[in-house]
């Protein structure tokens, strides 16, 4: 690590093989987490190169904990987090209302690292097992249209690089990571991301997977469809900007969209929205969200149709029902 840590602090940049090398041994367990913080922290000071994210997303698939679902057609619905926004778990809400459509998702999450709670956070506080062995995640995704794949789990590196990542309490490479290696490969992706210039990158890497993905931006900043201001999105047709009220019928204000303090109250929130007693501004959304994975599979005439069927899985109770299935499956 010594060499690879000076030739970083000369400004060079890693090949994809080199790249990948690293992150494999970081997987292995070779370095100590002194010289791992170090080669993270490189990436704190300058951007991340296609090359290099490249390398690093070929270690972790290579290293990971196959899934496999019975060939269902499966969404993640993932934000990179890092946006220093501290929302309420809306991905993961999103992903229940999706759910509650019956269409089947596999979502992969992990722990907070830059956020109180992240949606590993919020799974477990509302009863979740964490699991990575496919018959069972074929269950649940049968039963509640719905999985939930703990990214230390199926990956090694992510989790020697956790304790880490919780004192760095910073944005690191590895949140860029995380929508690029879900396990279950599904067909379609939302992803959020909460730069500009992750977006591009993203746009490169996702084309050339030839499957469905939307990629979108808060123009102020957050890593999710915030309704506080246009969103960008990109998808495999082209790229549009999109205003709140086109989205979500209406403009909401970012504390309206605040989540918890601690984990135990993100889960309250997250809860009382899922019942149908959040406020306009969280339904609003986490409709928006959900709508727009939606539209993403192609199965709807267009997103107003999308956007109409994510209300009704929440006002009937489907998406609800799909997590209360889900946790009695545990």
């Amino acid at each position: 690590m010594k060499k690879i840590l000076q030739y970083l602090f000369e400004h060079k940049t890693l090949s994809r093989e080199q790249a990948k090398e690293v992150l494999v041994n970081i997987g292995k367990a070779v370095y100590n987490e002194h010289e791992i913080t170090a080669f993270m922290t490189v990436y704190l000071m300058r951007s991340i190169t296609i090359e290099e994210l490249q390398g690093f997303r070929d270690a972790l698939l290579e290293l990971c904990v196959p899934v496999d679902l019975n060939g269902h057609s499966t969404i993640d619905i993932v934000g990179t987090g890092g946006d220093g926004k501290n929302t309420f778990n809306i991905s993961t809400l999103s992903c229940f209302i999706v759910a509650g459509t019956g269409q089947k998702v596999a979502k992969h999450g992990n722990y907070g690292a830059s956020s109180i709670s992240g949606a590993s956070n919020v799974m477990e506080q509302l009863g979740y097992k964490f699991k990575n062995e496919s018959s069972k995640l074929k269950v649940e995704i049968e039963e509640a249209d719905i999985c939930f794949l703990h990214a230390p789990l199926f990956h090694p590196a992510l989790k020697t690089v956790g304790p880490i990542r919780k004192n760095l309490a910073m944005r690191t490479f590895f949140n860029m990571l995380g929508p690029l290696v879900n396990p279950a490969n599904p067909e379609f992706q939302l992803i959020g991301v909460f730069s500009l210039e992750m977006a591009r990158i993203y746009n490169y890497l996702l084309q050339q997977t030839g499957k469905a993905f939307t990629i979108i931006h808060s123009l102020d900043g957050y890593d999710e469809i915030s309704l506080t201001n246009d969103t960008k999105v990109i998808t495999n047709e082209g790229e549009r900007i999109f205003t709140p009220e086109q989205l979500g019928k209406r403009m909401v204000e970012a504390n309206d969209i605040l989540g918890g303090n601690s984990v135990e109250e993100s889960a309250k929130i997250f809860l009382r929205i899922l019942k149908g007693d959040g406020t306009w501004a969280q339904n609003a959304v986490v409709l928006a969200n959900a709508a727009m994975a939606l539209n993403c599979t192609g199965k709807y005439k267009n997103y107003e149709d999308a956007f109409n069927a994510a209300i009704k899985s929440l006002e009937s109770g489907r998406a609800n029902e799909s997590l209360q299935k889900l946790i009695a499956l545990q």
